[in-house]
């Protein structure tokens, strides 16, 4: 067993991405963005991703990255979690960063490290692990074909596309991308076609892409925790300050009750989740297993305590002007990314060998 306790070096990068955002991701400037046309805080991107240098936090140190692993960008996940951050971290320093170390690209690596591109795996956001599927032909060094509700589509600099053969690199500006409407306006998802589009073979097969995936769902599980704890503590710092019939509404046992146990859950998905980062960075076997873990029990815990800070903060929390409907937005969303809670609940029937029902 990993030690899922956060090391000093950890602790220290969560105090430095958390000021940073209190300070660059405000949830008022972040429910302001949402009503932009642009598909990310290109602001914030640069201070994360560069000023902090987290995009290149599990990259080899020759290309220019942090030589870190994937505990300290979980830590980091989380924290991007609590703000809803409407930066493409998720897509592109964790899922297409680990689809290129798995390739073994070192070019486009090091530019996604150093903040200066994105990236995007060019597959739908439902994708789960190990359920990638080419839907794109490749022919004499181009692509054609078409992908839907591909997350930050619109803000990636390169998409990487499975296709027959292989991951291919391909321009976005070569792309056909069409906005599409998204129930969390902080990722937003896309459509996009390919039509000769011009593409240079990075990977042979898919083992990479299947690899950038399961990295993926296990760093979501993070975030999905960091979100969980910002509804949690919001929600209990209202109801302290609440009050209804002359005494704090959270004083009344009923929401004291609902409250402990979103506590306990909170704190099994903190292990979960901790423990899925831990097999990821170590390449250990047992990953698989360890990330259906998370995500059958983060998505689900995420959703709830979303649902519980819309519940609890009474007619407030429905309103447009509180951050509540941005988290449970972002917790809806994350439950259906890379695969369902029920999805990742059978795969890890199968993978303990647990016959069907």
């Amino acid at each position: 067993m990993s030690d899922l306790l956060y090391s000093e070096i950890e602790t220290d990068l969560r105090a430095g991405v958390r000021g940073l955002l209190d300070d660059k991701a405000p949830w008022t400037s972040v429910l302001a963005g949402v009503e932009k046309d642009a598909p990310y805080d290109a602001e914030l991107w640069r201070a994360v991703a560069g000023q902090l240098g987290c995009a290149g936090l599990p990259v080899p140190e020759d290309l220019g990255g942090a030589g870190a692993t994937w505990r300290e960008t979980a830590v980091v996940m989380e924290e991007l979690g609590r703000s809803a951050a409407p930066v493409p971290f998720l897509t592109s320093a964790v899922v297409a960063t680990a689809a290129l170390l798995a390739a073994g690209e070192r070019d486009l690596l090091a530019e996604l490290a150093a903040g200066e591109r994105i990236a995007v795996l060019a597959v739908p956001f439902s994708t789960p692990p190990g359920g990638a599927a080419a839907t794109v032909r490749a022919a004499d060094g181009t692509l054609t074909g078409e992908v839907t509700s591909v997350a930050d589509g619109m803000a990636a600099d390169v998409l990487l596309v499975p296709a027959s053969g292989g991951l291919y690199a391909v321009d976005a500006a070569d792309a056909r991308r069409t906005a599409v409407t998204s129930l969390d306006m902080t990722r937003r998802l896309a459509d996009v076609a390919f039509s000769g589009a011009p593409a240079r073979r990075v990977a042979d097969g898919l083992d990479a892409v299947r690899a950038a995936l399961l990295t993926g769902a296990a760093m979501l599980a993070s975030e999905q925790l960091g979100l969980a704890e910002r509804c949690l503590d919001d929600t209990v710092a209202y109801v302290k300050t609440r009050y209804q019939f002359g005494r704090p509404v959270g004083s009344y046992q009923g929401l004291k009750h609902r409250l402990a146990d979103l506590w306990t859950s909170i704190t099994q998905a903190r292990a979960v989740a901790r423990h899925a980062a831990s097999c990821v960075a170590a390449g250990d076997g047992d990953a698989p297993i360890a990330v259906a873990v998370a995500q059958a029990h983060c998505s689900a815990v995420a959703l709830k305590a979303a649902e519980e800070c819309v519940q609890m903060h009474g007619g407030i929390g429905f309103t447009w002007e509180h951050p509540a409907h941005l988290y449970l937005k972002r917790a809806k969303a994350d439950s259906i990314a890379l695969g369902t809670p029920d999805h990742h609940r059978a795969a890890l029937a199968e993978l303990v060998d647990l016959p069907p029902a």
